[in-house]
């Protein structure tokens, strides 16, 4: 299991970014607002931000957004390429900034929720999770 961390400074994109997820099994996220370490200091005038890089910052920009994803390991290629694909090349300049943190405990985490039926009957968990572990299953 992993922490799947989107830093989204192209905030624009983050409608398509968690439709993109969620299209793709990747279902449950927590979403912040944020901001970065030079916006926060651009906007407080602090004088430990140099006259030009403060230039850069014109006030209008928006705050980023976090997001937070428990998500498998088999699961990291899949949401990569939503990323690249809804937010672009993450190398370019004010896109975002991806990484995971390997977890060795997950607790919490949709127990609870309702499942939709498959054709056959059986419900969406049951099919996918035919032979995994409860430690593989999805979130």
């Amino acid at each position: 299991m992993k922490l799947l961390v989107i830093i989204l400074n192209k905030t624009d994109a983050l409608e398509y970014l968690l439709e993109g997820l969620s299209a793709a099994g990747i279902g449950g996220a927590t979403i912040i607002q944020s901001s970065g370490l030079a916006m926060t200091l651009s906007k407080m005038n602090s004088s430990f931000i140099s006259a030009s890089i403060r230039s850069m910052f014109t006030g209008d920009e928006e705050d980023n957004r976090t997001i937070l994803s428990v998500i498998r390991n088999n699961q990291l290629e899949t949401a990569r390429k939503v990323v690249y694909s809804t937010v672009g090349d993450l190398s370019q300049p004010n896109t975002g900034i991806l990484f995971t943190v390997p977890l060795d405990f997950v607790e919490g985490t949709r127990k609870n929720r309702v499942l939709p039926v498959l054709e056959n009957g059986q419900t969406a968990e049951t099919e996918k999770d035919k032979g995994k572990t409860d430690g593989d299953k999805d979130l």
